[in-house]
């Protein structure tokens, strides 16, 4: 049988082998393999039996004690990747069931309900005046009075990155899915306009400059480069996001206009402010044209919304009662309002009061429609 042991090494073991049977009483063994191992009488006498004696013994003994050692830190593996194992299986589970959660909750929006909050950001140094969620990641921009914007995963709550670059106050932030990819574009009190590049580390690509005022809110228009802006210049400015250009100017408002809402498929837009006046204005014109001009409030008018179109069945029976009629061509169907009056009122297409919602102890300044159209939320 071919060894890996050196002809020095081979006559040790040879050795060690005699030495053993002979110390134990094996004569005849001991004779058959010193004849079979070729090993001379003459060159292992009494002596080096002696020498040889318990070296086979502490070989095995030593061999065992590192087999020991050896399989320790096996077992100990062992254990770990038994362990291993099983946590996979359990977050393979728990991943099922979220994935089959999160497809049902898809499957209904109406299921998409707040629970308590399951992450709190926090690095700003003054108030957070606005927030933004990204179209297509997990993603959410804030912007503050501590003049930067924040971007931050809402997934695990890291900070993604801060960007620098209004000199005031940041007013407001919006998202927008443009044919040159996601945009973000945030308004200041520094009366400018800035827009992000998303997909080149939200470079700043632009800065768009026209208003004479604080810039208080910014949305982009569906389906189109267009993005309006409200100003307390009392001015609603449509911006074409490509090229950087003033597209149209809306004027009417006698006071500062806080808020702007387009209509779901760009044709419309709502706008509202200090002079307590609700206006939706046909943005699709080559010149804008005010649609109606509502109005209710006993104070300034904070913000502004469009509903969704799954909103309208649910408030069909107001509409009924207030024996109200949709406006012909008109694609805003329901609007909302908050104001400093601490009342919420929704409107239909003609600029009527459908409904008066009281309950806030103190001015509201968001309002926002459940997208499955059966929830609202009014923040004060």
């Amino acid at each position: 049988m071919p060894t890996s042991l050196t002809p020095q090494q081979a006559g040790e073991l040879n050795k060690s082998i005699i030495a053993y049977l002979s110390a134990n009483g094996l004569p005849e063994t001991l004779a058959a393999f010193q004849k079979e191992s070729d090993l001379p009488d003459d060159r292992f006498d009494a002596t080096a039996a002696k020498q040889y004696e318990n070296l086979l013994e502490k070989k095995w003994t030593s061999n065992s004690t590192l087999m020991k050692k050896v399989a320790t830190p096996c077992s100990i593996w062992a254990d770990l990747l038994l362990a291993l194992e099983s946590r996979n299986e359990a977050l393979q589970n728990e991943l099922n069931s979220t994935r089959a959660s999160f497809l049902n909750r898809n499957a209904d929006v109406n299921n998409w309900l707040p629970q308590h909050p399951i992450r709190s950001l926090e690095s700003h140094r003054d108030s957070i005046n606005c927030i933004a969620f990204h179209p297509k990641y997990s993603l959410i921009a804030s912007g503050s009075s501590d003049l930067t914007i924040r971007i931050w995963d809402w997934e695990d709550g890291t900070l993604e990155r801060t960007l620098k670059g209004h000199t005031m106050a940041v007013c407001d932030v919006d998202y927008g899915d443009t044919s040159s990819g996601v945009l973000l574009a945030s308004c200041s009190s520094d009366f400018t306009i800035k827009l992000w590049d998303t997909t080149d580390d939200y470079k700043n690509v632009k800065t768009l400059r026209g208003h004479d005022h604080i810039v208080s809110a910014v949305r982009f228009i569906p389906s189109g480069n267009l993005l309006a802006s409200a100003s307390r210049d009392m001015k609603v400015i449509l911006w074409n996001v490509v090229n950087g250009y003033r597209v149209k100017t809306i004027e009417g408002h006698t006071g500062w206009v806080r808020d702007i809402s387009p209509s779901f498929d760009g044709q419309f837009l709502l706008s509202t402010g200090d002079d307590m006046t609700v206006r939706l204005w046909d943005i699709s014109a080559s010149q804008p044209i005010c649609k109606f001009t509502a109005t209710g409030h006993e104070n300034r008018i904070l913000c502004c919304a469009v509903a969704p179109a799954a909103s309208f069945r649910y408030l069909a029976s107001f509409f009924e009662s207030k024996r109200s009629t949709r406006a012909a061509g008109i694609t805003a169907e329901i609007m909302a309002t908050g104001s400093r009056d601490k009342t919420i009122k929704l409107w239909d297409s003609r600029g009527r009061c459908i409904m008066n919602l009281t309950g806030h102890a103190s001015w509201v300044r968001a309002i926002a429609f459940h997208p499955g159209g059966s929830i609202f939320f009014g923040i004060r």
